[in-house]
């Protein structure tokens, strides 16, 4: 009996000092619990050096600042040496990814666009970043995350997960010859009647040139979702993956970029490639291109002599903006090291003073608002107003369907659409066969 009270006197203190202590244990046990989710199976310190390699297609003045920010990231520390490989075009940066995929030799780091993203989640080819993304020490804060400009981030998410971080985003904008518009007496077109206005008014001869009213990309029709966005539809559904752009409003925002084409007051690039040039020389009074296309008009207008300003997208029904570029993601084939240290870099690429630099440089758009709002950026806007364009455009901002195939299917329905500014076929027969095109492209 008294073995037995020994007993249940020990049980009882036993009990006692732990629920004493039940705080201090919970917390503890809380805090390894957490620590273990966040940081199980996942690397966040390196023992050795690691060498990762970033494909990318950056040329001329991008590749510059890019290798200026990447040789910067190298001399910051000594674990982690980030080597830069040109692949090309984006066309060959994809083809090689690919190429690289089945021979199992893919680099750590790729610019990739959403719809390859979303080609190499079906192929188990992207890391989820989501881990690192959230790490409570090598993660972002949520401060930190909700700084990355919100079209931006959003366009790296796939049901809730990270799978890359926007890098160099742009945006379309009208540039003019000031000059031009102040002889015809007007102002900037901030509707689609002022645009078709003006690019009227300044057609004709100007100073020995045959200038054009409006300059086009080659590849309105491969971006041709603006239009139909500012008309007030839908180019494309990315929920129900159907192509939208045969409806009236489709219909109203091709006989208005064909009918300035046929009316002889807009012209596409043609054999000059892009349309910067002719703009740059004076053989179009306004031309809507990419904002990464700026440094590309500011040295040759300056040669010759152009007078140039920049300024948001004339309006249709809408505002509405499509946003491009390239993000940062991870293969899912680098070993663990690789892979933080591939976070790392990413982290550095796109920070504060990384992202304020790059767009100086680039005429790609600061993808932080604590860039837009730092005295840097606002100092060099002031400065150069053009480059400060693209950020007024937030709002109205879009992007593409992150559809496997969405190049290639923008790619058959320009195909259709091209024969229509060409006088080929009609609008209404351009629209069913760009339907029809994509339909092929998505198997329906």
């Amino acid at each position: 009996m008294k073995k037995i009270l020994l007993t249940l006197l020990f049980s009882i203190l036993a009990v006692t000092l732990m629920a004493c202590n039940g705080g201090e244990k919970t917390n503890t046990d809380s805090k390894e619990a957490e620590n273990k989710n966040a940081t199980d199976g996942l690397v966040t310190s390196l023992d050795e050096p690691v060498e990762i390699e970033f494909w990318h297609a950056m040329s001329g003045g991008h590749e510059k600042a890019l290798e200026k920010i990447t040789n910067d990231f190298n001399e910051s520390q000594e674990m982690i040496t980030v080597k830069l490989v040109n692949q090309g075009s984006y066309g060959d940066l994809s083809t090689k990814n690919m190429a690289a995929a089945k021979a199992k030799n893919l680099p750590v780091l790729t610019q990739a666009y959403e719809d390859w993203i979303t080609e190499y989640l079906e192929n188990d080819l992207v890391a989820d970043l989501t881990p690192y993304v959230t790490h409570p020490e090598v993660g972002f804060s949520d401060d930190e995350l909700n700084d990355i400009v919100e079209v931006f981030r959003e366009m790296n998410v796939w049901d809730g997960k990270y799978y890359g971080m926007p890098f160099n985003k742009s945006t379309r904008i009208m540039f003019y010859n000031v000059d031009y518009l102040e002889d015809a007496g007007v102002e900037p077109p901030t509707t689609w009647d002022e645009l078709y206005s003006v690019a009227e008014k300044l057609t004709g001869e100007k100073d020995g040139k045959n200038v054009i009213g409006l300059g086009l990309e080659n590849s309105v029709t491969l971006e041709f979702n603006q239009w139909v966005h500012q008309a007030g539809g839908v180019y494309f559904d990315e929920d129900s993956e159907k192509f939208m752009m045969n409806s009236p409003e489709g219909k109203e925002a091709l006989e208005f970029v064909y009918g300035m084409i046929e009316d002889g007051i807009a012209r596409t690039a043609g054999e000059d490639g892009y349309m910067s040039e002719p703009f740059a020389r004076g053989d179009v009074g306004l031309y809507i291109g990419s904002s990464a296309g700026i440094p590309y008009v500011a040295a040759p207008a300056e040669e010759n002599g152009i007078n140039w300003a920049a300024t948001v997208l004339p309006e249709g029904k809408k505002a509405a903006t499509p946003f491009a570029g390239t993000n940062v993601s991870v293969f899912a084939s680098a070993t663990d090291e690789e892979k933080f240290a591939a976070w790392e870099y990413i982290k550095f690429l796109i920070n504060t003073e990384n992202t304020t630099y790059w767009a100086m440089q680039s005429g790609y758009l600061p993808i932080r608002y604590s860039a837009l709002e730092s005295e840097e950026w606002k100092a060099y806007i002031a400065e150069n107003p053009e480059y400060g364009v693209g950020e007024q455009q937030f709002d109205a901002g879009f992007y593409d369907p992150r559809i496997k195939g969405a190049y290639a299917l923008k790619n058959a329905v320009a195909k259709e659409l091209d024969r229509v500014l060409l006088g080929e076929i009609s609008v209404e027969e351009g629209l069913t066969n760009a339907e029809n095109a994509a339909k092929r492209e998505l198997g329906q």
